[in-house]
């Protein structure tokens, strides 16, 4: 959307606003309806489904006109836009890789839309830019996927994605010169590139149906190889599987091209794993696995030999050895056993393994030798969430450590020693001292245990002491985000954009929900399938305990979540209307019974299971699905719905079915009350997908509306 300019007329709390009386589109309804296992289920909002039609992007159009109207008559949002800008205004950068004798590094210098690529022939030399994905694109909207250096040292493949879209485009880098070849690869899709040789493996799907690039389904993932120098046309197909064409099929090759893995994923919470001899001349795959419920990652290989991390009989995690003679799992060996807390990461560097552990959602590393002894802990500046870099034969270790109030900071790690020194910390126009994060536990509605994070500014009789009590000026206003799915772990991270809630004495919650990867495959199941009503259980519980504690109340709480998380807010929303004050869906899923028909939807059936399945898993999915469960007549919390027209994972028909029920809900409920209800609008960004790759521009822009609409309709004012 473009700069939102104040007017000088606005009105000063959202109450005033809200009598002036927003008029919503009139949004078309027909008598589209499903029948479910003898259940007949309407749909009148169907044809929203068909986001190239003239008649969606009417709706679209009448949609951002009346939500940019309201947002630009926010008197602070643009102060607000303002210290964003400033805040966001600092370098950061990435730990240095080393590929063939040189060192590569990611740099943002603080405004940029996009971070830049640098290389240096040594550490601590002078780097120069390798590859500017600002100059791909006048306004930062083609954002750099990924970079893959050919093991011989001559080649890198790198590539971008245009829009926010999950659509992968590939091009190559001579090395020897600097010069992009004429090597170019279009619909590449949830590929890396597998160097072999002067060409690597990559995974496409068929050109999609003109027009339909963004909605219809993904099937038939295919391998290809490209040999550097020749067209797209003259690529070799290497494996497809038309057996299972909703499958994903990608592979990898090792340093050294003695081996080459084969991953088969989406029919379950994990993966297959294939592996074929290099070093065989017209060696075939030979399978590793069975059970894609179960992970299968190979680490790093040593001769014969593959070090491979799995939760194969081992919920919490484990690392194990196989050799490529007898390469199946019944004869694979124990060499970490599963331990107490859960595995995030493992890492071979300098012949050691570096593993990270999430200990009650923070992580804690220990270093082990190649046959599994233990050595020592790494020493971690406080609470937070760690990444290593390096290389399994070179010395050179990087530690990345981030927390809720640190960003991003580069250290060298010595593991010998078992020292850090520290590389890179950036700046941000903030104390850190002048806040404090803590880790909270609540019981939630089933008895579990469930970890909470909050963090929040200390008054200023209390910036002197090392804590803090966050009740002493309650109610406070509070942003509350989870996730909750498909075994992804939430630890503390930074961010500059919520420092501005901070500052106004907010209190930002990050709820360890069931259904992530914290504690373990059990914990990830809790919250999955029928289970799932778990997740919004916790949520719900979150929300309670922090009014029971006297941190807030109901007035002050805003629910914010993405992709899986928006699912997480529509549901608790549905369920809870007066729980909350602000609720912020973003990306989200909320169709459950046909979000498996559209691009990979039908990849997060593990989690999710489908309408399709049975009647018992139709009536589940039936009774939290958020767009299903929006009565009329009821009060919704003031909402704001996000999503972008280039959203290939999670369409955006999701978001505008929503809205538009909502719409007419509150509408319902606004005339039997007789009194202005709180706003239910829809953001609909351009040229922007579910959310990787968008310029900072963008990021910023929305961020702003966010956080004002937040505020704003908390009844708060920005100082």
């Amino acid at each position: 959307m473009k700069t939102l300019v104040i007017m000088t007329t606005a009105l000063a709390t959202a109450t005033m606003l809200q009598a002036q009386g927003l008029k919503y589109p009139k949004t078309v309804k027909d008598n589209t309806v499903d029948n479910y296992f003898g259940t007949v289920v309407a749909d009148p909002y169907r044809w929203l489904e068909n986001d190239t039609s003239r008649q969606t992007a009417a709706w679209v159009e009448a949609e951002n006109r009346v939500t940019n109207a309201y947002l630009q008559k926010i008197p602070f949002r643009q102060k607000l836009l303002k210290r964003l800008t400033e805040l966001s205004n600092y370098d950061k950068e990435s730990a240095p890789v080393k590929h063939n004798g040189k060192w590569y590094f990611a740099r943002h210098t603080g405004l940029q839309n996009q971070s830049v690529i640098y290389v240096m022939d040594e550490l601590g030399g002078t780097p120069r830019v390798f590859l500017d994905p600002n100059t791909l694109s006048t306004d930062g909207t083609v954002a750099l996927k990924g970079i893959y250096h050919s093991h011989n040292g001559r080649w890198a493949a790198y590539s971008i994605s245009r829009s926010g879209s999950d659509w992968q485009e590939f091009y190559v880098i001579d090395l020897k010169t600097g010069q992009l070849t004429q090597d170019h690869i279009e619909w590449a899709k949830f590929s890396g590139a597998a160097w072999q040789g002067d060409g690597f493996y990559y995974s496409a799907y068929d050109a999609p149906t003109k027009g339909k690039e963004f909605s219809n389904v993904n099937a038939g993932h295919k391998i290809y190889y490209h040999k550097i120098g020749t067209p797209q046309s003259e690529d070799v197909l290497f494996y497809q599987n038309p057996a299972y064409p909703k499958r994903f099929y990608t592979c990898s090759v090792n340093k050294e091209e003695t081996m080459m893995f084969l991953y088969e994923s989406g029919a379950g919470a994990g993966n297959n794993l294939f592996v074929r001899d290099l070093r065989q001349k017209d060696s075939q795959f030979i399978q590793m696995t069975d059970n894609m419920d179960y992970d299968y990652s190979p680490v790093t290989t040593d001769d014969n030999n593959i070090y491979l991390y799995t939760n194969s009989g081992a919920p919490k995690g484990r690392l194990m050895r196989a050799d490529i003679r007898k390469p199946g799992l019944a004869d694979w060996q124990v060499v970490i056993a599963e331990q107490a807390n859960t595995i995030d990461d493992i890492s071979c560097i300098n012949g050691q393994f570096i593993v990270t552990y999430n200990k009650d959602a923070s992580n804690h590393a220990f270093v082990y030798t190649m046959d599994g002894q233990l050595r020592h802990e790494v020493k971690l500046p406080s609470v937070g969430s760690i990444g290593f870099s390096g290389d399994k034969k070179e010395p050179e270790c990087f530690m990345t450590f981030t927390s809720f109030t640190q960003p991003g900071t580069i250290y060298r790690y010595d593991i010998d020693r078992n020292e850090t020194t520290l590389y890179a910390q950036p700046t941000v126009k903030f104390n850190p001292a002048d806040y404090i994060s803590e880790q909270v536990f609540f019981q939630s509605k089933d008895g579990t245990r469930i970890p909470m994070f909050i963090t929040y500014k200390k008054d200023k009789s209390q910036q002197k002491r090392q804590t803090s009590n966050a009740k002493s000026q309650s109610p406070r206003p509070v942003y509350l985000y989870g996730y909750g799915g498909f075994n992804i772990s939430l630890g503390p991270s930074f961010s500059a954009m919520r420092i501005p809630f901070l500052e106004q004495g907010g209190i930002y919650a990050q709820v360890t929900l069931r259904g992530g990867g914290e504690y373990g495959e059990e914990w990830h199941q809790a919250g999955t399938k029928m289970q799932k009503q778990n997740v919004f259980d916790d949520f719900i519980g979150a929300a309670e305990w922090l009014i029971r504690e006297g941190y807030t109340d109901k007035d002050h709480i805003a629910i914010v979540g993405g992709s899986n998380g928006g699912l997480l807010v529509g549901a608790c929303m549905a369920q809870r209307p007066d729980l909350f004050r602000v609720a912020i869906p973003q990306v989200g899923v909320m169709d459950m019974l046909r979000y498996h028909k559209f691009t990979i939807g039908w990849n997060w059936a593990s989690d999710y299971g489908t309408s399709e399945d049975s009647r018992e898993m139709f009536e589940y999915l039936k009774a939290y699905s958020p767009l299903h469960n929006l009565k009329p007549g009821t009060a919704y919390p003031a909402t704001l719905v996000t999503t972008a027209d280039h959203d290939d994972r999670v369409v955006p028909a999701h978001s505008f079915k929503f809205a538009a029920t909502l719409q007419e809900c509150q509408a319902a409920a606004q005339q039997q009350n007789q009194k202005p209800l709180p706003p239910t609008l829809i953001r609909i960004d351009t040229k922007a997908g579910h959310g990787g790759g968008k310029p900072l521009a963008k990021i910023l822009e929305e961020q702003a509306d966010i956080y004002s609409f937040i505020l704003y309709n908390m009844g708060l004012k920005f100082k």
